[in-house]
């Protein structure tokens, strides 16, 4: 079930009161609306009445854990955007928090406009998609339900075969795609040893199309000798 977010709200949980007000005033001299609890179950109440559309969550908490509140929430909101903030620069903490499935991981002391930036860029990744497949980057909105893609509220040609190598692209966002995959997946093409350039002629394609610059590409980006990843 999709968590049903309010936009620009955020939840920050740490039982260091320093550490809240810091936090407080940092998102909200960003114009968001900042709950804050000093512990997990405070947090988990505040979670349930307020919606926020992320959470900042502090690993070492008295009580109810860390892990324990992230665990949770994932069960009931499994696209909210978790920045975990951590004492410890332990790996096994940081990957087990990865995979019960935080977005982010911040060892303190740390930089409130670093965390600042990593808080939006999960919430960029994490709210790509609306109730009905809308996506916008830069002047570009696509609608996957509609197979429709406009620039700067001008409709926008696209083959059958270009549209679905957008939408997988997008589906995909950061994620690097191989050039077997995307022949596979969206070709379906069993044999790709002489059709490497199909894939190279479709990016360029969506380049030209959908970049400022289509020669510096920033969102279909090519991974050399890998293949090609979409960034928003």
């Amino acid at each position: 079930m999709r968590h049903d977010f309010t936009p620009r709200r955020i939840l920050v949980i740490d039982d260091d009161s320093a550490i809240r007000k810091i936090l407080k005033r940092l998102f909200e001299c960003e114009g968001y609306i900042v709950d804050v609890a000093p512990n997990g179950t405070a947090g988990l109440d505040l979670f349930r009445r307020s919606q926020p559309c992320a959470l900042v969550l502090d690993l070492r908490l008295r009580g109810m854990t860390g892990q324990e509140v992230c665990r949770e929430i994932k069960e009931t909101a499994p696209e909210l955007p978790i920045i975990v903030l951590s004492a410890s620069s332990d790996v096994a903490d940081k990957i087990l928090l990865l995979d019960i499935g935080a977005h982010d991981y911040v060892t303190k002391p740390f930089s409130p406009r670093e965390l600042l930036a990593r808080v939006r860029a999960a919430l960029r990744h994490s709210t790509f998609f609306d109730s009905d497949d809308v996506i916008s980057f830069d002047d570009v909105t696509v609608s996957l339900s509609k197979v429709e893609v406009m620039r700067q509220g001008e409709p926008i040609a696209f083959s059958a075969q270009e549209f679905r190598t957008l939408a997988f692209m997008i589906q995909n966002a950061e994620r690097v795609i191989s050039r077997k995959e995307l022949l596979v997946k969206v070709w379906g093409y069993e044999n790709d040893h002489l059709r490497t350039r199909t894939v190279d002629n479709h990016m360029s394609a969506l380049r030209h199309k959908l970049e400022k610059d289509p020669s510096h590409p920033v969102h279909f980006r090519t991974i050399h000798s890998v293949g090609y990843k979409f960034v928003p």
